[in-house]
């Protein structure tokens, strides 16, 4: 069975979060293949961007990471305190192990901010979070980016995306490459989830 670690960093965002758990449970429930997600934070209660409290099943030192095939990071709000746990040497290193094990690394919104933090954006093709003038596009590419303004940049294993509205095609990525197409297919069917048009993944934030 595939396993997926999906980080939590305090002020994270629930309806990013939820992608990831409804996705993966559907594929695991309904899919021809199962996928267990197993949910990780740094403290025992995280207030998330809208004030809903949730506890973790797992602490980040309770977990081997050796034992997962790839990395879900969903993104938050810097008022919320996202960046604060989402900067961190703790969290930082996770990614890196990721990276560097050459497994699946899938973030949504300005989780990707962190993936450039923790070094493995450089000469990477990803995206952000981004506004005009906006500070998150240039925070990326300070760390090495290649900055694609649209909706889901697909770098090999590395999926980044643009915001909360994202955050499906992010899970439908990630588990077609745990799995394979077919398998998203029938999930998305049973789901009720159409595909988005070719125009909606060739849509920049930005004019």
């Amino acid at each position: 069975m595939k396993r997926v670690l999906m980080l939590l960093a305090n002020g994270v965002e629930p309806l990013e979060m939820a992608a990831f758990t409804d996705v993966l449970g559907w594929g695991t429930l309904l899919g021809n293949e199962p996928v267990q997600l197993v949910d990780v934070g740094m403290r025992p209660l995280i207030k998330t961007t809208f004030g809903l409290q949730l506890k973790p099943n797992n602490l980040i030192d309770d977990v081997d990471l050796s034992t997962f095939d790839a990395l879900a990071i969903p993104g938050g709000f810097e008022p919320s305190g996202f960046y604060d746990e989402a900067l961190d040497e703790r969290f930082l290193s996770i990614i890196r192990y990721f990276s560097e094990t050459k497994k699946i690394v899938a973030s949504i919104c300005v989780a990707s901010i962190a993936l450039g933090a923790a070094g493995i954006l450089k000469n990477r093709r990803a995206t952000t979070y981004h506004q005009v003038e906006g500070i998150r596009k240039q925070q990326l590419i300070d760390t090495g980016a290649i900055f694609i303004d649209k909706p889901i940049v697909v770098d090999e294993a590395l999926i980044t995306s643009t915001g909360p509205g994202t955050a499906l095609e992010v899970a439908f990525e990630l588990l077609e490459q745990l799995t394979d197409k077919n398998n998203v297919n029938e999930v998305r069917i049973k789901m009720r989830m159409p595909m988005p048009s070719s125009e909606w993944y060739q849509k920049p934030q930005v004019a």
